[in-house]
This record gives structure tokens, C-alpha cells and sequence, in this order.
């Protein structure tokens, strides 16, 4: 049987933009090599993993066989348990020794976002590193978080074994380093493994549609800067129209070749995986099967199922709801890829064209808020878009806290401050401060956040607290927009938060599990968004009339939960659909 990947090294990893299919092709691939007789690992390194309910096992920070696929096992890993056993590996030496107050104030400092990441990244770490620990595998494929996660978290080796050998003190934002000091050999190995063509691959995995590629050849750019070179392509979802009297199929078929034609440069010296779209959703073994295997299990196309009608309302009235408010946050959140970005654009210029200041603004490493507007056209000059950069917030918070302390402590002093500033965990922090106040612009205009991939976003809210003790620990203070954070996200007049979702199984599941997550914040959801649907269409092709008729399982299971859907359909162009919202 025909795999998806080709002479296979011994590690592969799977990356791309948010919601372009890395776990299924991840998936299908670790299935296609044990058919063959391998015994592979799966591993998910994202926050938001979504493997038990594509394999259908439920899974655990160990490796869990999938019985119906002899030779493979998969793993989560799990940030906050990896949390939680990195602080208490850092912590528990010292209970009974140091006084009480000592030992909070070592679990306070290991208690914000960049410890978890951390500690995933330690677990991550151990797979990647040490041989011995998956010396019982022929391969070890790693399902990774969206990109600008994963290029954190490629990065971090070498990050952290700098700071290790240049961090004097001991102690660092995490605490004391001795959990990270002793793990500097492993990071090494990890570094060494990453740029070895012979032991690893890194696959990127695409969309045939332009952002998609962009982000893959962005990728790809920072991963040469990484050392990185052994790579393959997968463009996944290519389409051709079985009937050519469809205007939707010849126009989506279309919009791929237009992609394909304006592939990067860079890309084009990589070797392509062209993946075909499915007409049925990549969940199960079987499915996966299909997915693996030369020409996706494409010829035979089933029957639609019966159709039931499903109506939900337009953005426009959303927009209309929203704009009675004058002013206020919109935050648009779901799992990467559902259209995050296109729908946060779309309100934003709805709402400047109504004449209101509006910022449009993203949380999210790769960001697109840029090339979104680009494509629609705003028209009104009472729109802002801007973007929170890592970078100048670092600088701009580094600068404030030394001019805050260090003009007070002498030279040992300075230089451990300034050591600790250098430590990765600053722009976590910094980073937040950013955000606390782009939400505090909320006041007395719209701000609408295109935020990052859920579970990047999960952590980003679930720092409120912890950052600001971490902040209120440093002697630049505690900002009043941090202070003012949680409140202004529970207040339901001030934010609204949009979930975003395709009408497909997983995108739907996730975003009811982030649901909860935010309900548990007393965050409750304004409104849910259905991207690309084919269901408000008249469609005659069909691959498409069976991938509308699934569609309505999902939406009738949606219906049954939330109060209020937008139902936006599938459009060659996001400009096209935002021309419908005035």
C-alpha cells in the first residue's frame, strides 16, 4: 500500500498552519507504516490535541496502543500534568528544608504560561533526545501545535541552553534552574536530532489556498534559519469538479490551481504530497486508511445521506447586535484554521464602515490580520490594524523594568536582574502586558482580537492571575490594564467572544471543549460562527453534495448546544463574503 511519505527517516515531524490537516496526515502516515509492519509512536505535542477522537482511544501522557492498528501507540502530551511534574521535580527537594513562605514563593514563580510550555517541552524533549526512551519504535512521528508554537518550541533548545550557560545566579524566572541545568544534555541531543537529515524529517503540511502556502514557505524559511533542511510538502484537499455545470466545485477547483500556479519560490524546490479532498470527514481508522493510500480512496464516491435543512443567521446580523454596544472587545477564537482571522476582519471593517473606531488587532504568532485586510479592503480610515509583537514588547518591557530597579542595585545586582530578563519566560510576560492593554483599548473604542489557536489562547487567559503576581513581583509594578484584565473579560457588555468553527467533527468538538474551558473563567460566548459551509449552497457535484450532506450531523449537533449560530457559506474569496457585510 502507498503511504504518504516516501522513505521515512526515522522521526518525523508534522507542522503547518492551524487546521490544515497535520493530524490526519500524521495519522494516516503512522498508520501506513504499521500496516507495513513498523512499530510507531505518535506523538501530539499541542495543547489542544485532538488524537483520541481521530484514532477513537482515548489516550494519556504515556504511550496507549490503538487495537485496531497493530504496531502503533500514541501519546498526548499533556502541558498541565507536565506542569505539575516539573514543579514539584524543581519544588520537592526543597519541602521540609526552606521555610514555608520560601516554598510558595518557588511555586508562584513556576506558576505562569512559559513554565508549562516549559515542561511540555521537557517531556517533548525526552522523545526527541534521549533514544533509549523510544528504543522500542522503528519511527516517532510528533503531531505538532500550529506554527508559531511549534518554531517556539524548535527554538527552545537552543534558547535554553544559552541561558543555562550564561545564567550565573541560580535562579531565574522559573526559579531555581537546577531542573533545567540538569537536563542541558538532553537539550543538546534534541538540537542535534532536529537538523540531522538522516534521523528526522519535518513535514509541512498546507491548504491549496494562498495563506496557507505563505505560512508553509515561512515555515520552511525559518526553519533553514534553524538548520533544518530535510523537508516534504503536503498540500492536502486538492479538488477537482466531477461536474463542471457546478459553479461552487469549477470555482474551488479553480481557486486551488491559482494557489498552486503562485506556489513560493522556496516551495517549489521541496518535494509535494498532492492529498485530494475527501468526501467524508478524517476521523477513524478507516478514514485515515483512505487518506493514506494513492488517490485517497477517491474514485468511488458514496451516495449523499438524506438532507435536512439546517438555516442560521448571517455575520451581518451579529454585526448589527454589536454595533448597538458603540465600543467594547470582540474576540474570535476557535481551533487554527477555522477562519479566525477572515471572520474578525470582516466584523472589523463592518464596523468602521458604520463609523466607529475600530483597532483590529492578533494574538497569534503568524499573524494574518495584514494580508486579511489587504484582501477585503477597508475603504474608511476609521480602521487601525495592528499586531502584538513579541519582540518590541520585550524590548519595551525589559527597558521599563530596568529603568524602574536598576539605577538602585550595584553591579551584581543589575547583572542578575538583567540576566533574568533574558530568560525566555520575559516575553511571556511581556507579551501579556500587551495584551491587557490592547483589551483595555475596549473602553472607548472597538477592538476586535483575532486571537491565537485555542490552546495558545487557553494559556494566554489562564495566566491572568499568575502573571499578575509574576508581575507584581517585579518592580516595575502591576499595570492597571492587568489588574483590570479578568474583569473586563467577564463582563459581557465590555467583551464578546466569537467562536469560530468549520461544519466539521473536530473544529465543532473543540471549540465546545474551549466553551467549558472559558465557562470555568465565568467567560460566556456571545455567538458561534460556522465558516465555509456548503450548506446554504445549491451544489450539483458529488463529492460536494456528499461533504454537505455530513455537514448536517455536525450542525444539528451545534444546534442542540448553542443559542446562537451564524451560518457563513464557503466563498472562493473572503472579500467576496465581506462585500455581504455593509
Amino acid at each position: 500500500m502507498a503511504t504518504l511519505i516516501e522513505h521515512p527517516t526515522r522521526i518525523l515531524f508534522f507542522t503547518g498552519k492551524g487546521g490544515v490537516g497535520k493530524t490526519s496526515a500524521a495519522c494516516a502516515t503512522a498508520i501506513g507504516l504499521a500496516d507495513a509492519g513498523k512499530r510507531v509512536l505518535l506523538v501530539s505535542t499541542d495543547p489542544a490535541s485532538n488524537l483520541d477522537e481521530v484514532l477513537g482511544v482515548t489516550l494519556s501522557a504515556t504511550p496507549t496502543a490503538v487495537p485496531a492498528v497493530p504496531g502503533l501507540s500514541a501519546l498526548n502530551i499533556d502541558p498541565v500534568r507536565a506542569a505539575q511534574t516539573y514543579r514539584e521535580r524543581v519544588v520537592g527537594p526543597y519541602r521540609g528544608v526552606l521555610p514555608a513562605v520560601a516554598i510558595a514563593s518557588m511555586e508562584e514563580q513556576l506558576s505562569g504560561a512559559c513554565t508549562v510550555e516549559i515542561a511540555a517541552f521537557d517531556e517533548f524533549s525526552k522523545l526527541l533526545g534521549d533514544e533509549a526512551r523510544t528504543a522500542q519504535v522503528d519511527h516517532v512521528i510528533f503531531d505538532t501545535a500550529p506554527t508559531g508554537h511549534t518554531l517556539r518550541l524548535l527554538e527552545l533548545p537552543a534558547a535554553w541552553t544559552s541561558f543555562i550557560d550564561a545564567n550565573v545566579g541560580g535562579t531565574s524566572c522559573l526559579g531555581p534552574l537546577s531542573g533545567l541545568a540538569a537536563q542541558k544534555a538532553l537539550y543538546a541531543a534534541s538540537n542535534e536530532a532536529l537538523r540531522d537529515p538522516a534521523r528526522t524529517t519535518l513535514v509541512l503540511v498546507a491548504r491549496p489556498d494562498r495563506s496557507s502556502l505563505v505560512e508553509a514557505e515561512r515555515t520552511r524559511a525559518e526553519l533553514a534559519q534553524l538548520g533544518v533542511a530535510n523537508l516534504r510538502l503536503i498540500v492536502n484537499g486538492m479538488f477537482h469538479a466531477r461536474d463542471p455545470r457546478d459553479p461552487t466545485a469549477v470555482a474551488m477547483e479553480a481557486r486551488g490551481q491559482a494557489a498552486l500556479d503562485a506556489l513560493p519560490l522556496g516551495l517549489r524546490t521541496v518535494a509535494r504530497i498532492d492529498v485530494p479532498l475527501l468526501p467524508f470527514g478524517l476521523v477513524g481508522i478507516d478514514a485515515l486508511r483512505a487518506m493514506g493510500t494513492t488517490g485517497g480512496g477517491f474514485r468511488d464516491v458514496p451516495p449523499p445521506p438524506a438532507r435536512h435543512p439546517f438555516h442560521g443567521e448571517r455575520l451581518d446580523a451579529l454585526v448589527d447586535d454589536l454595533a448597538v454596544c458603540g465600543k467594547g472587545v470582540v474576540m474570535t477564537m476557535g481551533k487554527g484554521g477555522v477562519g479566525k482571522t477572515t471572520v474578525a476582519a470582516r466584523i472589523a471593517i463592518s464596523l468602521a464602515r458604520r463609523g466607529f473606531a475600530v483597532t483590529l488587532t492578533t494574538t497569534d504568532p503568524a499573524a494574518h490580520v495584514d494580508q486579511a485586510i489587504r484582501e477585503f479592503g477597508t475603504g474608511t480610515s476609521k480602521l487601525q490594524v495592528t499586531r502584538i509583537d513579541p519582540a518590541l514588547e520585550v524590548r519595551r518591557y525589559t527597558a521599563e523594568v530596568l529603568a524602574a530597579s536598576g539605577d538602585g542595585l550595584d553591579a551584581q545586582g543589575k547583572a542578575l536582574l538583567e540576566e533574568d530578563l533574558r530568560s525566555p519566560c520575559t516575553e511571556e510576560i511581556a507579551v501579556f502586558r500587551a495584551f491587557a492593554e490592547t483589551v483595555a483599548g475596549g473602553a472607548d473604542r472597538f477592538v476586535i482580537i483575532d486571537t491565537a489557536p485555542t490552546g495558545h489562547t487557553l494559556l494566554l487567559l489562564d495566566a491572568a492571575e499568575s502573571y499578575h503576581r509574576e508581575v507584581l513581583r517585579k518592580p516595575s509594578g502591576s499595570p492597571d490594564a492587568v489588574q483590570q484584565l479578568l474583569p473586563r473579560l467577564r463582563d459581557p457588555s465590555f467583551t464578546h467572544v466569537v467562536l469560530v468553527t468549520l461544519p466539521e467533527a473536530t473544529p465543532i468538538h473543540e471549540a465546545m471543549q474551549l466553551e467549558r474551558d472559558l465557562a470555568r473563567a465565568a467567560i460566556v460566548p456571545f455567538a458561534w460562527v460556522v465558516n465555509q459551509s456548503l450548506t446554504p449552497l445549491q451544489l450539483t457535484d458529488p463529492v460536494l453534495l456528499v461533504r454537505r450532506a455530513h455537514e448536517t450531523t455536525h450542525l444539528q449537533e451545534l444546534a442542540a448546544h448553542a443559542k446562537r449560530i451564524v451560518l457563513e457559506p464557503w466563498s472562493a474569496s473572503p472579500a467576496g463574503s465581506a462585500r455581504s457585510t455593509r
